[in-house]
């Protein structure tokens, strides 16, 4: 297990706001977080959320390293479990699901910190639907909704919420909710991922307009995941590594990453060493970044910071085949702790056969009924195929056929009308092999 240091605490304003805006993409409003550390009054106060969806994975280190330096920082923080949003977001997490998610998230999150020994004695964890069923919430939310066009919830919703042809309703309340809770929360900032943006920009615009005052908005970037193109997602399991993967399933993941030699960008496997492993080193090498590669017929190379393993890399100095085993190696000590917690924690077993259930089998297929014609034993007299207990059509020898169903067979049902599609059954048969995409 990775080790933590005193030396790591933050305590004139200058080092709070230098931890905190570390290793970030962007920060809205910063002169917000600066007042409020040069008042040094009382602490600042900042949430992050996460829906309670799919397995948390290993990008999962992103955020939870910056949490570590909020805390180190002397910030209050809040996690907000947001299994509202979980249900809203276009029904990725079942709502009979959700609650058990929750669970699952929070066994997650506190194993995560830990492995890093992150001091989470001023970390609160807080559930949405705790408070955002109440009548105020209710209230503000109906009001916000008043000043937020259609138009404007959609966008900033489209980057987080899953895009679909004909949206719900819900996939435009969704950021409002994520808007409100920066002040039922009574947080001074919110922080998420670059992906967040637009929701983020939505708050500073519209809180105001009923009353509440702006935010600060801190952003991470967003990891490459483990294939090429997309970040590290849950809905993808060739991107992403689960906290709780065994060792085998990790490196098979690793070793067949995208990682093309003498290309930095789009490089999961070199981004993942940048936003997880470095800054992970430091809690146990005294604040101080390290990150190791054994080299085939070569020397080790130590680095203290990624601008000079790119270079490396880009010369291919670094290749594919050295720095993958040092990623895995390396992972695999951050994970091992986590792994372990989760073998020993009944409870967490439990939840998470529960949480997330295997799907189902796939249906056998039906094997087709083989039409043998008219010509067969078993056919109709004089050739006559039967439909209903009447005769339909007669085949007669020079091949055409005749009957009530003759133009059916001639041409199928494409060559129908309406009217005589639906005469004939044609409809009926269609409808009752169609499943809704709910």
């Amino acid at each position: 297990m990775v080790q933590s240091t005193d030396a790591q605490l933050a305590s004139t304003p200058s080092e709070k706001l230098s931890l905190i805006t570390a290793n970030t993409q962007e920060i809205l409003n910063p002169e917000i977080i600066q007042e409020i550390l040069e008042k040094n009054d009382r602490p600042l106060r900042i949430y992050w959320g996460t829906a309670t969806t799919g397995k948390p994975h290993c990008g999962y280190f992103v955020p939870m390293l910056k949490i570590a330096d909020f805390l180190a920082a002397g910030c209050e923080v809040t996690i907000l479990l947001a299994d509202v949003h979980a249900y809203l977001d276009n029904l990725k997490a079942p709502i009979e699901l959700v609650e058990l998610r929750v669970t699952y998230y929070r066994l997650c999150i506190t194993a995560l910190l830990r492995a890093v020994n992150v001091d989470i004695s001023r970390l609160k964890f807080v559930i949405g639907s705790e408070y955002q069923y109440s009548p105020r919430y209710m209230r503000d939310l109906l009001t916000l909704s008043t000043q937020v066009s259609v138009h404007d919830a959609s966008k900033a919703g489209s980057d987080v919420v899953k895009q679909v042809e004909s949206p719900p309703m819900s996939s435009h309340i969704y950021p409002l909710m994520q808007t409100l809770d920066e002040e039922h929360l009574d947080v001074d900032a919110q922080f998420g991922g670059v992906d967040q943006r637009k929701i983020f920009t939505l708050a500073v615009e519209s809180l105001p307009r009923i009353g509440f005052r702006k935010r600060a908005h801190i952003m991470n970037p967003l990891i490459p995941g483990l294939q090429e193109g997309g970040k590290m997602s849950s809905s993808d399991p060739d991107s992403k590594i689960d906290l709780i993967e065994p060792a085998e399933v990790v490196r098979k993941k690793l070793k067949k990453a995208f990682c093309p030699p003498k290309q930095v960008e789009g490089n999961g496997v070199l981004s993942f060493v940048e936003h997880v492993l470095l800054p992970a080193s430091k809690f146990k090498n005294g604040g101080v970044a390290k990150f190791t590669v054994p080299r085939r017929e070569a020397e080790t190379k130590e680095y203290s910071d990624i601008k000079q393993m790119k270079e490396d890399y880009l010369a291919d100095v670094l290749s594919p085949q050295s720095l993958k085993p040092a990623v895995t190696e390396a992972l695999l000590e951050i994970l091992e702790p986590i792994r372990k917690a989760f073998e020993e924690s009944e409870e967490w077993r439990d939840v998470e056969t529960r949480a997330y259930p295997p799907p189902p089998p796939p249906e056998k297929k039906k094997k087709k009924e083989k039409k043998l014609g008219s010509r067969f034993p078993g056919a109709g007299a004089g050739g006559e195929r039967e439909a209903n207990g009447k005769a339909e059509v007669v085949a007669k020898p020079d091949g055409h056929v005749e009957g009530a169903g003759a133009h059916e067979v001639n041409v199928g049902f494409k060559g129908l009308s309406v009217q005589d599609r639906d005469a004939k059954g044609g409809w009926q048969s269609v409808a009752d092999n169609v499943t809704l995409g709910m």
